[in-house]
């Protein structure tokens, strides 16, 4: 039996120039946003507490708390609105509707909890209104001619709804039912975002124009704008305090801004960085917490009193996690997590907490990881072998490869290192001081390579020839000793510390275990309880339990002294296939998924 521990929530996915929003709970406890096909929950006074709701079928794009706090209204690319509680742990759903079809960028709540605005990009509509208990309509949003970007609900009566699109205007809704009733056409390029002040007498408009602007509510007449313009670049989002003094703004000119809502000048400029990837896409203002998010899926809790560092960072990945590997000597059991956009990251699987790997990363998917000493090895997709000191956590040697990796191993103790390239078999006797290398050709295609500690024996996984090829390490010298056949490609290999197994797994949902060295089956059995392709092995410290995660997004714990018995754990990262797994201790596993997600579990064995 596996119980879940922690769960490290995967970051916002962002993309250059679209603005991402932010939810946040009417209690101040929580904050959401969306990622692929999960909506994802987030404490916001220990961000490592997080919540994942994954019952969209397509990509979902925005999240909005009711007022009353008791449900969240999620949407997709499909435009699909679910609304569902968030009193019990299984977020029962209470109506699914789709107001219209299309991406919906935004949604809001009438402050009764009643109603639901959603704009986007619709193919008969961009906007509609409708009850939340029946989906009845309430009225129309018509008057654009292009996507609408953002909507508000005013927080009181009578009730409006504004909205900002991409034809530059604002549009004006009185109801309900609601009709168009104005637009207000002061800027000149996209309008982003518009928000209504916590009391709703005013509301706040912000485009790629850089512009800011903040109008009255009861006669929509234009109060001023802050600065000429706000912001160096577009405007992706601005909210309001909580008071209803102040506004807070995010752009692409890689800085956030509070401005005071009575002289309409700028307070404090948090300058974000230089980097492309520290444009600001998105913001929250929620009690004391100011919030941004970068380009990079960074969250920032800004800190008024120190503009130029933030309070936080919450870090860690927003795409699929391709790589893990556990540093076992340390007392914490750091974890190490590569992903396809080439960062690495360490994390401590206690509490979370987690900083990126410092100096020149990959450029392109982190293939594998190995450990040996206080050396991560970790082996890209832009064809190099990069080495981590786990003592400072910073890139520090690399190594140009033959050919595009995908495997890597180290024989421990020692500094020789395997890595199983797209064409070749690589042997490194000492990466640091960029040590003897020999080469073997394969024409296999290689998927994996796992080391026997005991032996000194190579697996290595075939993917065009459905084997397992067994190869005697001398030194830096490897001699094919066996090949074992299998009736679909191999997706990973992995030796028991102790030299007794090997398990070999394949496309065709099996599992086969050998003993090494003869490499007779140990035990005639397949195990083949995963209903979809077996990506990953690990096996635990005492050398009899192997977990395996799968595309069907399952986890199995094997017993290979008792080969008929294990327990299973299905959706153990739901709508996602699990990536990688790792254990930590006899009773501890780490997984990830490809929703960027990590996981600890406690093994209960029964």
């Amino acid at each position: 039996m596996l119980q879940n521990r922690n769960t490290f929530a995967t970051l916002p996915r962002t993309a250059r120039g679209m603005p991402l929003v932010l939810g946040g709970d009417p209690k101040g406890k929580t904050f959401l946003y969306p990622n692929g096909n999960s909506i994802i929950i987030r404490d916001i006074d220990n961000p490592a507490i997080a919540d994942i709701y994954t019952e969209h079928s397509t990509q979902t794009t925005v999240a909005k708390y009711s007022p009353s706090g008791f449900y969240i209204c999620s949407a997709d690319q499909s435009g699909k609105v679910r609304i569902w509680d968030t009193t019990q742990k299984e977020h029962i759903l209470k109506n699914e509707f789709q107001p219209f079809v299309g991406n919906i960028k935004d949604l809001s709540w009438s402050p009764d909890s009643q109603r639901i605005v959603a704009v986007g990009e619709g193919r008969e509509r961009f906007g509609h209104v409708f009850m939340m208990e029946t989906g009845t309509s309430v009225g129309e949003i018509a008057g654009h001619s292009k996507i609408i970007n953002s909507c508000d609900f005013r927080p009181g009566r009578p009730f409006r709804i504004i909205t900002g699109s991409e034809d530059n205007f604002i549009g004006i809704y009185e109801g309900p039912p609601f009709k168009f009733k104005t637009q207000l056409e002061d800027h000149s390029r996209f309008v982003q975002s518009v928000r209504f002040a916590p009391n709703g007498d005013l509301f706040a408009s912000a485009g790629f124009d850089g512009k800011l602007f903040v109008y009255k509510t009861n006669d929509y007449s234009k109060v001023g704008e802050f600065g000429s313009p706000a912001h160096g670049g577009g405007i992706y989002a601005v909210q309001w305090s909580p008071d209803g003094t102040q506004l807070l703004t995010a752009s692409g000119d890689k800085t956030c801004k509070l401005w005071d809502a009575n002289t309409l000048q700028c307070v404090t400029e948090f300058q974000m960085g230089s980097d492309v990837l520290d444009q600001q896409v998105s913001c929250l203002w929620q009690n004391q917490y100011l919030l941004s998010v970068s380009l990079s899926g960074f969250i920032n809790y800004l800190d008024v009193n120190n503009p130029n560092k933030p309070l936080r960072v919450v870090k860690g990945h927003n795409k699929t996690i391709t790589a893990l590997i556990v540093n076992k000597n340390s007392s914490e059991k750091y974890i190490y997590t590569g992903s396809t956009d080439g960062y690495i990251t360490y994390w401590n699987p206690q509490n979370g907490d987690h900083n990126r790997i410092a100096g020149k990363g990959h450029t392109n998917q982190v293939a594998d990881l190995a450990f040996n000493k206080n050396t991560v090895y970790s082996v890209g997709f832009d064809d190099t072998i990069k080495t981590i000191d786990s003592n400072d956590n910073k890139f520090s040697n690399e190594i140009k490869l033959d050919s595009q990796p995908h495997g890597v191993a180290v024989l421990e103790g020692q500094e020789v290192i395997v890595v199983a390239g797209h064409e070749t078999i690589s042997v490194y006797t000492n990466v640091s001081n960029y040590g003897k290398q020999s080469s073997i050709p394969v024409s296999y295609e290689p998927s994996s390579v796992s080391v026997n500690q005991v032996h000194n024996d190579v697996a290595v996984g075939g993917t065009k020839d459905s084997k397992v090829h067994i190869y005697g390490l001398n030194g830096n010298e490897l001699t094919e000793k066996a090949v074992l056949d299998h009736r679909a490609p191999i997706t990973d290999v992995a030796y028991s510390s102790d030299g007794k197994y090997l398990a070999a797994a394949d496309q065709n949902r099996k599992i086969v275990l050998y003993l090494a060295p003869t490499y007779e089956l140990a035990h005639q059995l397949e195990w083949g309880f995963h209903t979809a392709r077996v990506n990953c092995l690990s096996w635990s410290a005492d050398n009899i339990h192997l977990a395996s995660g799968s595309l069907d997004t399952g986890i199995i714990i094997w017993n290979a002294s008792q080969p008929n018995k294990h327990f299973s754990l299905k959706k153990a990262h739901p709508q996602s296939q699990v990536t990688r797994i790792e254990w930590l201790d006899e009773s501890t596993l780490v997984s990830t998924g490809h929703d960027g997600t990590i996981k600890v579990w406690t093994v209960l064995f029964g």
